[in-house]
């Protein structure tokens, strides 16, 4: 009898490289087109130069390898390529700006692999725009190294755009007036562009060594007419918080709107968890009444917090239930957080707060219990365990009963590994039930001193802060 014939190993599925430029490494900077294909890839190889904050994008799946600065990687990225893989080689600023980039696209394209290049923007772009610099046209942009002729770069028309470290800035300039540039010419320099760290300081030719003494780092320099404009098209540096570190006590899936908000003002949000939240320490009387939910025992039932929502569902699906279970309950959702995760667990609302998103605003839009329109006077309402009593109270005037039942215990959080950063110029505390947890708040307002701009649900506490401290009532 013959052997059975060997059968070939099919081909894997052609993968593909993309090569991505991050920018200065600021995420928001990225192109769509890299968005994209970091959610998708199944390996990204990053530069170090490139920052942690541009691989948040990167799916739970994909495998991330860092490596050195100027490290070529064209036989990896073939590899993987040839194995089915597509694989995005992370370079900041530009792919083609910089000799890695290039050698390692024509590596690609000699071993006859798909290759994908998406340019970033450069640093001698961004970060004048950043500083406020209309740099315009003509312009000439440089990376000053040893092998860098002033005499040249003196001669060049338009406005200098320089990359050096900020330690030769000085040399520099002395090098530029040397080669023919006039002393009182103006000058920017620029370190940690387009970052919450962003310093930039305006000097001329001559006097620029005497205010670069304290800066580190690579530096961005504009030399030209262009910098006069800076003082009136400073915006980045000249928001009403920035360089504000401001503590936020929640942790990050809860800090999001808020955080945005405090980074759209220049502010750089440390987000502390103050709080954890635990099940219950008895669990049968949630158990309960979440089979009165299949069972028909309840008319309404009123999420009061995100966590509050997450707790039944988890509930319901430890029993084998869904978002059908509710199918005869009428819903209620003390503010549009809430009530977006309950769509997100499929649950449309039936009353959400017209007014105030509050306890009081949710009462004062529930109707009072009918007897011949209600079938059923009984309301679920899942809560935390240090939860106040004003809903329960305000439904049992309304003419229903209500089962309290805790949902979920808030505990304190374990303390982060770090400290937060000390505030530069000062800080700030915003939080509702986090900051009766913690303690009444010690930072002043950027705006006011001796004043806070505490949560409404917690200004009564903060009062007691210390003498004088008048809360404010601006959010």
């Amino acid at each position: 009898m013959s052997p059975a014939p060997a059968t070939k190993r099919p081909k894997p599925p052609a993968g593909t490289v993309a090569l991505v430029g991050t920018a200065t490494g600021d995420p928001s900077l990225l192109a769509v087109r890299a968005a994209e294909l970091l959610a998708n890839a199944d390996l990204v190889v990053a530069d170090l130069r490139c920052g942690q904050a541009v691989l948040a994008g990167v799916g739970e799946q994909t495998e991330i390898v860092r490596t050195e600065p100027g490290a070529v990687q064209g036989a990896v990225l073939v590899a993987a390529a040839k194995d089915g893989r597509n694989v995005v080689p992370l370079l900041p600023g530009d792919p083609f700006q910089t000799a890695e980039g290039v050698r390692e696209a024509e590596t690609v394209l000699r071993a006859k692999q798909r290759l994908e290049v998406v340019p970033g923007l450069p640093d001698s772009v961004t970060v004048p725009g950043y500083a406020g610099v209309p740099v315009g046209l003509p312009r000439t942009v440089a990376r000053v190294d040893d092998k860098t002729s002033f005499a040249a770069l003196a001669a060049a028309p338009g406005a200098l755009v320089l990359q050096l470290p900020a330690a030769a800035v000085a040399k520099a300039a002395a090098a530029l007036v040397e080669h023919g540039r006039k002393p009182g010419e103006p000058v920017s320099v620029t370190v940690g562009g387009t970052t919450s760290e962003q310093r930039t300081v305006v000097a001329t030719l001559a006097d620029v060594e005497s205010v670069v003494g304290d800066l580190a780092g690579e530096a961005v320099v504009v030399v030209g007419d262009p910098v006069k404009k800076t003082d009136r098209l400073s915006w980045f540096e000249s928001r009403a918080l920035y360089g504000w570190r401001v503590l936020v006590p929640r942790t990050r899936d809860q800090a999001g709107v808020l955080s945005a908000i405090l980074r759209s003002y220049g502010a750089v949000p440390v987000e502390v968890p103050t709080i954890a939240v635990e099940p219950p320490r008895t669990p049968a009387p949630m158990e309960r009444a979440v089979k009165g939910l299949h069972d028909g025992k309840y008319a309404w039932i009123a999420f009061t917090s995100v966590n509050a929502v997450k707790a039944v569902r988890e509930k319901l699906e430890e029993f084998g239930l869904d978002a059908r279970a509710l199918s005869g309950v009428k819903v209620a959702a003390v503010g549009d957080t809430t009530a977006q995760a309950l769509l997100d667990f499929g649950i449309r609302p039936d009353l959400v707060p017209s007014g105030q998103q509050s306890s009081e605003g949710l009462l004062a839009d529930w109707a009072p219990y009918d007897d011949v329109f209600d079938p059923i006077d009984r309301v679920f309402l899942p809560r935390a365990d240090i939860a106040t009593d004003a809903l329960v109270a305000g439904l049992l005037e309304l003419g229903w009963q209500v089962d309290d039942v805790t949902a979920y215990r808030t505990v304190r959080a374990a303390p982060p590994p770090a400290a937060p950063p000390a505030a530069r110029k000062g800080g700030g505390y915003a939080a509702g039930r986090a900051r009766r947890r913690a303690g009444p708040a010690r930072w002043r307002s950027p705006r006011s001193a001796g004043r806070c701009t505490p949560a409404p649900s917690c200004r009564a506490a903060c009062r007691r802060c210390r003498p004088g401290c008048a809360p404010s009532s601006s959010r």
